[in-house]
């Protein structure tokens, strides 16, 4: 038995593009493999540690071998409990809008919390950066209201689906899977409904393989 866990980010429920992809995904990914399980993860949360000034004192200080404060330490305590509940799952799927070219921010703070060193990645003078969740495959679902593909004019404007790629690589994915739901707005209604019966005919393939 394996367990997915799915990062959702985008907080406008069923109209959501990605958020219907991803669950159309995990809904033939569910029949083909009825024994694993599936744990839902929303970006949006508030019940999501924070990650501000006490959090990433904690996190230099780790990073120069230098002890935490009492308040330090608890605030870590909750940033490793996120993270490490991250590295449990055996796979994933990221779902998420653009939002102003780029990821909704809280999905950035999602990141900023399970990046870290000694749980995600690690780092020496000798190796450099290291991922530590490896092994493990992910379908990283991104809509977008217009076109940004190859040949759209558009590229230079997409830091969504470039960044999500590389902060993945960078804590040691190998098996990365992308699927673009485009354009989901500035075609127009008709265009967007065909946009997304194409996605999640392309997600329901995907997902007897995954």
């Amino acid at each position: 038995m394996a367990t997915i866990l799915h990062a959702r980010a985008s907080p406008i429920g069923e109209v959501s593009f990605s958020r219907r992809t991803a669950e159309a995904f995990l809904e033939a990914y569910r029949a083909a493999h009825p024994a694993d399980t599936v744990r839902t993860v929303d970006v949006f949360d508030p019940a999501l540690p924070a990650f501000g000034a006490t959090e990433a004192a904690a996190k230099y200080k780790i990073l120069h071998g230098r002890p935490h404060s009492a308040q330090e330490a608890a605030a870590w305590k909750a940033v490793e409990a996120a993270a490490n509940d991250f590295k449990r799952a055996d796979k994933y799927v990221l779902s998420a809008a653009m939002w102003n070219f780029g990821i909704p921010h809280a999905l950035k703070k999602y990141i900023d919390v399970i990046v870290q060193p000694g749980c995600t990645f690690s780092f020496s003078p000798a190796q450099g950066y290291k991922g530590l969740v490896t092994g493990k495959p992910v379908m990283l679902i991104v809509a977008r209201g217009g076109s940004y593909g190859k040949g759209s004019g558009a590229e230079a404007m997409d830091f969504q689906r470039p960044y999500l790629e590389a902060v993945l690589r960078f804590i040691g994915f190998t098996q990365i899977e992308t699927l673009v739901v485009e354009p989901t707005l500035a075609a127009g209604p008709e265009a967007a409904a065909k946009t997304l019966a194409q996605a999640i005919a392309a997600a329901r393939e995907k997902a007897g393989t995954f």
